[in-house]
């Protein structure tokens, strides 16, 4: 059981972005971000997003760095991915 995330290389809202998961549950990872300070608003589907400071903490809090593709490897070989539904298209 171990907590990850990628480097905060994600823009949105002016910031830099990087996202937080665990590879054994959910409960594991909201008590890790729990621990962190991080809201829980900021939990997305499957993992949280944090923030260049967020990252920081996680990082000094013992969270192990790996590339996106690896979280989204993780996640799937747990049984936890949940990814984003794309409904049909409208026609117009």
């Amino acid at each position: 059981m171990t907590i990850y995330l990628d480097r905060p290389v994600w823009p949105g809202r002016g910031r830099l972005w990087s996202h937080l998961i665990s590879d054994a549950s959910y409960a594991e990872l909201h008590a890790f971000a729990e621990a962190l300070g991080v809201p829980r608003r900021a939990f997305e589907r499957d993992h949280y997003d944090l923030t260049t400071a967020g990252y920081e903490g996680a990082v000094a809090l013992g969270a192990r760095v790996v590339p996106s593709r690896e979280l989204v490897r993780l996640l799937t070989a747990a049984g936890l991915r949940r990814p984003k539904r794309r409904g049909p298209r409208e026609k117009s």
